[in-house]
């Protein structure tokens, strides 16, 4: 007979293993951050390269929230190929893993929630649901049978097997080249390209790791998961984890008149133009 504890030992052993590549790409970044700070301080100020970080933030938080999240992790609706190519891409830029290896990991999350299995399992504390998980190896389990449906998606599996390719193209070309046209190149890459990065990271995170200590559970209190209009603002309309603890085969997590949720509206605005459809 199986003894659980053991295996529960095992799990938080494989968790313990540092995973240097992880640490070292976070710290880049997060530095790197800080240098478009300083470099927007003292070097060079752009609106136009603001605004270029704004759209890139923007772009990046709904191709993670409607695309990672809603469609491929969830399947609460359909859309149409260049949709998809669009989430794929701008999710790459996010660099949170592959949509495959998200999906997979948020499933997983939704299988074992406060599980010791649990991927970001808040029960072992706020850092590391936030982003302890991430820079450990062993704390994810990428069973593929867990995502069979997306791993025959032609385009899903392009992507996973391009992912990093297309991240420095998104995240670094691109800016790059459209900040040239006013000549902020370098300003472009640092605040699109990793500024931007470091705030559209702790957006995700706060889901993980405040949406699962602070808030309300008016549909369900067998799990640690919240409802919250501050994570929900941060990361459009992500917040209302509650909710979508409950019913995650919706597409919608806010689902009053009130609640903010522009993902929502945005799929909703794209089934009117027959871009998304099957809305659940």
């Amino acid at each position: 007979m199986t003894d659980t504890s053991s295996i529960q030992r095992v799990t938080t052993l494989r968790a313990e293993r540092l995973s240097w590549l992880n640490i070292s790409v976070l710290a880049g970044v997060h530095l790197l951050g800080l240098v478009a700070v300083a470099y927007l301080s003292f070097v060079h100020f752009s609106w136009l390269t603001i605004g270029l970080g704004v759209a890139w933030f923007f772009c990046g938080v709904l191709s993670i929230g409607a695309g990672y999240h809603r469609l491929f992790a969830h399947s609460t609706y359909r859309a149409r190929a260049p949709l998809r190519l669009i989430y794929l891409a701008f999710g790459a830029a996010a660099v949170q893993n592959s949509a495959l290896k998200w999906a997979c990991d948020h499933r997983l999350h939704h299988e074992v929630t406060d599980d010791p299995r649990d991927p970001y399992n808040i029960q072992r504390g706020f850092w590391w649901a936030h982003v302890g998980w991430v820079l450990h190896q062993g704390a994810e389990d990428h069973n593929t049978e867990r995502v069979r449906d997306l791993a025959a998606d032609k385009l899903v599996a392009w992507q996973e097997r391009n992912y990093v390719k297309i991240a420095v193209f998104m995240a670094v070309l691109v800016p790059a080249a459209i900040g040239s046209l006013w000549g902020d190149a370098l300003g472009a890459v640092l605040v699109a390209g990793f500024l931007r990065l470091v705030v559209q990271w702790h957006s995700t995170f706060s889901i993980n790791s405040i949406s699962h200590m602070i808030g309300k559970q008016p549909y369900c209190t067998k799990t640690s998961a919240r409802d919250s209009i501050w994570t929900a603002l941060v990361s459009m309309g992500e917040g209302y984890h509650n909710f979508h603890h409950r019913f995650q085969a919706d597409y919608r997590n806010g689902v009053r008149w009130f609640h903010f949720d522009p993902t929502k509206w945005f799929v909703w605005s794209m089934s009117k133009l027959n871009v998304t459809w099957d809305l659940r």
